[in-house]
């Protein structure tokens, strides 16, 4: 659809862009707006698929009424999105025709930070409730955990993503005030206490590691070349208009950049999570609990536990699960 749009793009789109062009700036943030609105809807019979899919092999807690809020408000928070960084990339393409990337990057890098710090407080809790974990052995787990670590963890959250999946999950999110480790329900609820410990153990070497900061300064190493490659392909694909028209081109510009620098970045996070899998095992020091969490959550997330090496290498963020599990054999033996 991004190549159609940009290189052919139909007379309707056209006139629009047009108007647009009257006022670059306003029009740009309708645009941006309006395309996150657009690829909502162009992708939204696979969206109904894969949610009666999930229905079907019993991952999926939600009916159709609170799935269809879900994604009337994940379209708002990516039609506003869109809008603020389609303006400032209007903005950049206006001041600096020959140099915008540089301007680009800077502003990746700023939004990046602003949304870590951001998301946990104003956009998460728009599809969940999160509560801190209360009084309990749990909760003095986690925290004995923590003090083990040497790590300060920010807040623990109880998350109810029971109401939209039967699927079990933990993650670290936020950076300074925001900074939190985050427990689904269905992780609490039907994991042994071991087992929790585990994944908790997991996720504080996230947090040992700075892998959030880490984060963030990969954003910063791969920002300028990266933009640099969007101008170029931009100025390609649409020349070097400094009105709306330019929009589309600069779209898919982003768009096949962005899957390059994906590759590397899933290689990086494969690391990562192998880094935190070996902080768990050394904390925990309980490779059965370790490996019962990899089985359990490949069976309780409908997750291929070893899926074809193509598509690890494209898309896969963690080590598959048999390599996982792996790695708590390995562990025992080594260990002893």
């Amino acid at each position: 659809m991004l190549v159609w749009i940009a290189v052919r793009p139909p007379r309707a789109l056209r006139r629009v862009l047009e108007r647009a062009g009257a006022r670059p700036l306003a029009g740009a943030a309708a645009v941006g707006a309006g395309a996150a609105v657009l690829f909502v809807l162009i992708v939204l019979p696979e969206s109904v698929i894969g949610q009666k899919r999930q229905r079907d092999y019993g991952l999926s807690n939600q009916g159709w009424g609170s799935w269809t809020g879900d994604l009337l408000k994940s379209t708002g928070v990516s039609a506003v999105l869109g809008a603020i960084a389609v303006l400032v990339l209007m903005a950049l393409i206006r001041r600096f025709p020959r140099t915008w990337f540089v301007g680009g990057a800077v502003a990746l890098v700023v939004m990046s930070v602003v949304f870590e710090y951001g998301s946990p407080l104003v956009i998460d809790p728009l599809f969940n409730k999160f509560t801190p974990l209360p009084q309990g052995p749990l909760r003095s787990s986690v925290l004995d955990l923590a003090r083990r670590s040497h790590v300060d963890v920010g807040q623990v959250y109880r998350v109810n993503a029971s109401v939209q999946t039967t699927g079990a999950n933990a993650y670290v999110s936020g950076i300074g005030g925001s900074k939190r480790v985050v427990l689904y329900d269905t992780l609490i609820d039907s994991f042994s206490p071991d087992q929790v410990d585990s994944v908790v153990a997991h996720e504080l070497g996230h947090v040992k590691h700075r892998d959030v900061p880490r984060g963030l300064l990969w954003v910063a190493i791969v920002a300028l070349p990266g933009l640099f490659l969007v101008q170029s392909l931009t100025e390609a694909i649409g020349g070097r208009r400094r009105d709306p028209a330019i929009l589309p081109a600069a779209g898919l510009a982003i768009a096949l950049v962005s899957f390059g620098l994906q590759v590397p970045g899933n290689a990086l996070s494969r690391q990562v999570e192998g880094s935190a899998d070996a902080y768990a095992l050394r904390l925990t020091k309980d490779p059965a609990a370790f490996i019962a969490v990899e089985r359990k959550l490949a069976v309780q997330n409908v997750a291929d536990p070893d899926p074809p090496g193509w598509l690890q290498f494209l898309f896969g963020t963690h080590p598959t699960t048999l390599t996982r599990i792996g790695y708590g054999l390995a562990w025992s033996r080594v260990s002893g």
